[in-house]
C-alpha cells in the first residue's frame, strides 16, 4: 500500500519560513507529478504548487515569488520552502502524487500556521 507522508508544517511568525517534506513509497517516483495543496479554515483545497515528471513548476498566484517547490527522486520527497510567510498562509498542507492514467494519493496533511 502506497504511503504519502508530509512532515515540516509548525507554527511560525509572519515572515519566516518553513520548508515541508513530503516521502511517496510509490516505485519510480521520478515519473509522477507532485503537487501541495493546503486548506484553510473554512475554505475550499487550494492547489499550491506543482512540479511534473518533466521538471515543470506552476504556482498559484498567492505564492509565487514566496514559495518554491523541488523533488529529490532518489529520496521519493518533494519539498515545498515557504518563505515570507503570511497569516494567511494559514491551513493544512497536503502532499499529492499522480500518476496517469489512474494513480493517485494524498498525504493526511501537516498544519502550518502563520502568527505572532
Amino acid at each position: 500500500q502506497v504511503q504519502v507522508v508530509e512532515s515540516g508544517g509548525d507554527l511560525v511568525q509572519p515572515g519566516g519560513s518553513l520548508r515541508l517534506s513530503c516521502t511517496a513509497s510509490v516505485i519510480m517516483f521520478s515519473f509522477y507529478t507532485m503537487d501541495w495543496y493546503r486548506r484553510a479554515p473554512g475554505k475550499q483545497r487550494e492547489l499550491v504548487a506543482t512540479l511534473t515528471n518533466d521538471g515543470t513548476t506552476n504556482y498559484a498566484d498567492s505564492v509565487k515569488g514566496r514559495f518554491t517547490i523541488s523533488r529529490a527522486n532518489a529520496k521519493k520527497t518533494v519539498y515545498l520552502q515557504m518563505d515570507n510567510l503570511k497569516p494567511e498562509d494559514t491551513a493544512v498542507y497536503y502532499c499529492h502524487a499522480a500518476r496517469e492514467p489512474w494513480e493517485d494519493y494524498w498525504g493526511q496533511g501537516t498544519q502550518v500556521t502563520v502568527s505572532s
